[in-house]
């Protein structure tokens, strides 16, 4: 299926490894031209030039999500490298902070005001950010899709992740209150809710490329995903590029306010 989306322009933040890699790269197959963005300007450009040895045409824009005028800085950059933004993926944001080095589970009752705010400022703020950047063009252009990566954690909440399943809850509430504000100008506003996802940026705690045969945690992860256990795996970064792909098409036209579940299962309500 023709997708039609050839010609079109793409922002993806966070897109120097990961999920955002991914959606990235599945975007430009299809003929957009990415701007791929990341807090780390040799991510985002490695990125880049990945998707252009393959043919495509992408460009690396450094820009932390999290500071408005930056990111209007990264809008301006892109609008006059590839093109206005027709589709906007905020895909930045992580649910774990780091702190000395380890990844910390944290309980809310221990953790504290700068933890709080480093979780909402990226996973909340940083979609604020550029999609208040990029909407204006869009409005004029009467044209546009703003396409939000979340997780099941917004939806059903996450023991240990509270705050970032708030912020993730606020993505989706945002999303479908500027559906309703911008449909007029036929602009589709989504989410797209992740499960587990291998990508390198898990390494530490499970490997991207194991089988269940090898690896006796996926084997206990994949009892919580259904199509899971009959694929042999986890999610991978390619099965959220190919959810905003359509998303970001106009055979999805008549779609907004809506999150589409990309997690194997692992949740169904």
């Amino acid at each position: 299926m023709d997708l039609e989306l050839k010609g079109k322009v793409a922002l993806v933040t966070g897109a120097g490894q990961g999920i955002g890699r991914g959606i990235a790269t599945v975007l430009a197959a299809e003929g957009v031209k990415v701007a791929v963005n990341d807090f780390y300007r040799e991510r985002a450009e490695k990125v880049a030039k990945e998707i252009e040895e393959s043919g495509g045409i992408a460009c690396g824009v450094q820009a932390d999500v999290r500071d408005l005028e930056q990111v209007r800085e990264m809008v301006a950059v892109i609008d006059r490298t590839l093109g206005p933004v027709d589709v906007l993926v905020n895909n930045a944001g992580v649910p774990i902070v780091l702190r000395t080095g380890e990844a910390k589970r944290t309980v809310f009752v221990e953790s504290d005001l700068p933890f709080w705010k480093e979780q909402i400022d990226l996973n909340f703020y940083g979609c604020l950010n550029a999609t208040h950047a990029v909407l204006d063009s869009m409005i004029k252009r009467k044209e546009g899709k703003i396409i939000s990566v979340i997780s099941d954690a917004g939806r059903i909440g996450e023991a240990y992740m509270a705050v970032y399943s708030g912020a993730k809850a606020g993505v989706l509430g945002f999303s479908k209150g500027l559906a309703k504000e911008v449909g007029r100008y036929k602009i589709n506003v989504n989410c797209i809710a992740m499960g587990a996802t291998a990508h390198e940026g898990i390494r530490d705690f499970l490997n991207p490329d194991a089988t269940p045969e090898e690896d006796e945690l996926l084997r206990k992860m994949l009892r919580a995903y259904p199509i899971g256990r009959g694929l042999g795996r986890i999610g991978r970064t390619f099965d959220a590029g190919y959810a905003v792909a359509f998303l970001a098409s106009p055979k999805a036209c008549f779609i907004t306010g809506q999150c589409l579940s990309v997690n194997g299962g692992f949740t169904m309500v």
